[in-house]
């Protein structure tokens, strides 16, 4: 742990002024406001590995693994082309066969019957627990070996829609959604050159990075003067400079950021928070970890706040890495971020990478309940307060 210093800082360029704030109409990014630079500004990465460029995000290196297509947990792999079948050759046409056809159509409408009654029963039991099941972790890259018993339900419920299961708001495919029903819901808004990408049976969001490369919410997700945690899943395709997952705040500064830096060569994990009202660079407090390795590949990061004991805590792969103690979170204003954060006045830390199974709670998680954030063993964690790309 580090007190007092703050990370080298990436610079991109202030947005222009507008009428823009934190709120956007549906199914497009503001054109002004904090956050949403204007088109045609230069990129200020010129020192980092651009998109298009070897090593940079969707173009890997001579001899690199594709990105972000895990065969087993944190594991790469590379993109295999589908084999399209040839077209077969025109047939004759024959008279059917109307009696065969009718005897199958009485079949299949018995056989639809007797599903139809064996799956309401199935519907009710699975879904007494399925949606605690889902908001609680887990996706196809982890086995989940001890799961709590479902209990059934004593009247049928609901089938999920198509809204249910989607990673984007309906009708908007550029908004990430809340998916923690009830409450109030932090949709994010995807610039440019952020895209989301279904792998299998799960979603990621990608950023390309450069000042159009992240994600913007409605509003803050986060109360940082009170107990908080903030856990996803980060995977970096770059490994210098700074790599931020995810942030809350703009102004002169960030109140809290979470992600990879990498310094004079070495990688690290950081949790940063702002104690001062000014975004000095002596008034920060941070959670530093090292990260051999870390590049290509998914690594589970969360970070907590206990208010009462004015402590924040760096968790690696579930596994408490550090602590430190302080004076308590400057609350910045500003939105909550994704691929990005603000420092000094302008946005840094621009992602190249992905990003999934982000979850924010409204109290401080204890380690043993971080250890289980994906094991099934969820009866002490509670529903999250907001949650994307799970």
């Amino acid at each position: 742990m580090t007190e007092g210093t703050d990370r080298p800082h990436n610079p991109q360029p202030n947005p222009a002024t507008g009428p823009g704030g934190y709120g956007y109409p549906p199914g497009q990014i503001p054109g002004a406001g904090y956050g949403y630079p204007q088109p045609g500004q230069p990129n200020p990465y010129s020192a980092q590995p651009q998109p298009g460029a070897p090593g940079a995000f969707g173009e890997p290196a001579f001899g690199e693994p594709a990105f972000g297509e895990p065969t087993t947990f944190g594991g790469p792999a590379r993109h295999q082309e589908p084999a399209f079948a040839q077209p077969s050759q025109p047939s004759q046409p024959s008279q059917p066969d109307w009696q065969a056809m009718a005897d199958r159509s009485e079949a299949q409408r018995s056989r639809r019957k007797m599903l139809s009654i064996i799956g309401g029963a199935v519907t009710v039991v699975l879904l007494a627990g399925g949606g605690y099941l889902f908001f609680a972790g887990g996706s196809d890259d982890k086995p989940k070996d001890d799961k709590p018993p479902i209990a059934a339900s004593d009247s049928p419920s609901p089938s999920k829609s198509p809204e249910d299961k989607s990673p984007t708001v309906a009708g908007d495919p550029t908004l990430l959604r809340d998916r923690v029903p009830g409450g109030s819901p932090v949709q994010l808004a995807m610039a440019p050159d952020a895209s989301l990408f279904k792998m299998g049976e799960r979603d990621e969001v990608r950023f390309k990075g450069g000042p159009n490369s992240f994600a913007q919410g409605s509003e803050q997700a986060v109360d940082v003067t009170k107990s908080f945690s903030v856990t996803t899943r980060l995977y970096t395709v770059v490994e210098n400079g700074s790599r931020m997952a995810i942030s809350q705040g703009d102004g002169d500064s960030y109140s809290f950021e979470l992600g990879f830096e990498s310094v004079n060569g070495k990688g690290s994990w950081v949790f940063r928070v702002q104690t001062g009202d000014k975004g000095a660079d002596a008034t920060v407090q941070q959670v530093v970890v090292d990260a051999p390795g870390a590049v290509n590949k998914w690594t589970q990061l969360t970070a907590t706040y206990d208010a009462d004991k004015k402590t924040i805590a760096l968790y690696v792969e579930d596994k408490l890495a550090g602590a430190a103690q302080i004076s308590g979170i400057w609350p910045g204003p500003g939105p909550v971020q994704l691929g990005r954060s603000r420092h000094h006045g302008i946005w840094s830390g621009s992602l190249v990478g992905s990003l999934d199974r982000i979850r924010i709670w409204n109290k401080v998680l204890s380690p043993e309940q971080v250890a289980v954030l994906d094991s099934g063993k969820l009866d002490s964690l509670g529903m999250p307060s907001h949650a994307w790309i799970i």
